[in-house]
């Protein structure tokens, strides 16, 4: 199994661009099997979660191809299996997104109950709830979701409570579906409009997308597209608590500032310095000046739960004590335990992590337990005494495109190295 070798004390500095946004790209792959026309992705990040839903899309029939400037060509036309089965689909909660296309467009879905990162109980059931109120049946039989409906028809839907990938699916489901859908309290995260923007670019009538409320006009069908898949704004914050853990400086091109205003709110209280523009990111960190920071984590626009374990280093290293509070998953301080051997002083009671900034960490062997779990840990290796080896990397490979050789650009001494 392959881990990281990280040894500690270079200050990062640089200038690097972001891959595209791993949880905007998702979505809209699963989208494409709402059209028969070819539809090319630019920006597509290579990642294992990309990777594994080009394999549930290939085993259903689809043709994905790469063509000379590294565009992905993806046609559904030719969809022959329906199913998404659990060898692929229990390394990935996403992988229930293509449940509303399969129905809106062939009537049929038989998908598996998904896995991924065991950080809380993510239960399908707000997107089962939709489904059936468009007008779907629903069966659970031996682990897998069996989904059937001859024509969706739009209706006025009330999530129970904020689902980004409930949003995405039943706003791809109502895409095809007779007449209107309207869908209140829904999440507002920015892939939610990127999604958006995708589906009308192939001729969705959708509006509302960042909003609480989102109105789908249903059609009759969808035509090709080319969409340049945006940049990753976790990805980008990640980076930007790399250099400030590490005392540097860096920028960031060819990312929307606006979307991360919820991070580098926190980042300036932090003591970070920070300068934005329409489509870069500069941050440096005066030495010896990390200000803790409490964080409570809520859906967008609050701060996210996809960077509540990277902010905890930072506020590790801070002069003074911080609350870190997690509201979105109940099972996501476990990265806690592998920080506290690496000399943090963090004690978590219930959904409250109470931290103690410490002057110092020290290099350890540590194990990931989840994607983000995986970032913080590269981050407390980056600025920890000696060597730091990071085990079960491919949590990280899940979300993060070539991280060792983006933060090795930007002058950290990491490593991968052979299982």
């Amino acid at each position: 199994m392959e881990k990281l070798k990280i040894i500690g004390g270079n200050r990062l500095s640089g200038i690097i661009s972001c891959s595209g946004a791993k949880n905007a790209a998702l979505p809209m792959l699963a989208a494409t099997i709402l059209t028969d026309k070819p539809v090319t992705f630019k920006n597509l990040p290579y990642l294992q979660d990309i990777t594994t839903m080009f394999e549930i899309l290939g085993s259903m029939g689809a043709d994905i191809t790469l063509n000379e400037n590294m565009d992905f060509r993806i046609s559904t036309a030719n969809l022959h299996d329906f199913e998404a089965r659990y060898e692929l689909v229990k390394t990935m909660r996403a992988s229930i997104l293509v449940l509303g296309s399969l129905v809106a467009r062939h009537g049929f879905a038989r998908i598996a109950l998904p896995g991924g990162c065991a950080i809380g109980t993510r239960p399908v059931d707000f997107h089962l709830s939709a489904l059936e109120q468009l007008g779907a049946k629903i069966e659970l039989k031996n682990g897998y979701i069996e989904a059937s409906a001859k024509k969706l028809i739009g209706c006025e839907i009330s999530f129970p409570g904020i689902s980004v990938t409930g949003t995405e699916n039943i706003m791809m489901a109502a895409v095809l579906a007779k007449g209107q859908t309207i869908l209140r309290n829904v999440a507002k995260e920015p892939e939610v409009e990127d999604l958006a923007k995708f589906l009308n670019s192939m001729g969705a009538q959708i509006s509302g997308a960042g909003t609480d409320e989102i109105t789908i006009n249903g059609v009759d069908d969808l035509t090709e597209s080319i969409f340049t898949i945006p940049a990753d704004r976790i990805e980008a914050g990640t980076y930007l608590i790399a250099a400030a853990v590490t005392y540097g400086d860096i920028v960031i091109q060819d990312i929307n500032a606006n979307r991360m205003n919820n991070i580098l709110d926190k980042l300036k209280l932090s003591g970070a310095l920070i300068e934005t523009t329409e489509n870069s990111i500069s941050l440096s960190m005066p030495h010896n000046s990390i200000h803790s920071v409490d964080i409570s984590t809520a859906p967008f626009p609050g701060f996210p739960t996809d960077m509540q374990a990277q902010f905890t280093v930072l506020n590790a290293l801070s002069n003074g004590s911080a609350v870190v509070t997690e509201n979105v998953f109940e099972n996501r301080f476990m990265h806690v335990q592998e920080l506290n051997r690496m000399g943090c002083d963090i004690t978590v009671k219930g959904s409250n992590a109470f931290i103690k900034g410490v002057n110092h960490l020290t290099g350890a062997p540590v194990m990931a337990t989840d994607l983000r779990a995986s970032a913080s840990l590269i981050l407390a290796g980056l600025c920890a005494d000696g060597e730091t080896i990071v085990d079960r990397i491919y949590h990280i490979d899940r979300g993060y495109e070539r991280i060792e050789e983006k933060l090795s650009y930007l002058g950290a001494d990491i490593a991968r190295l052979p299982g």
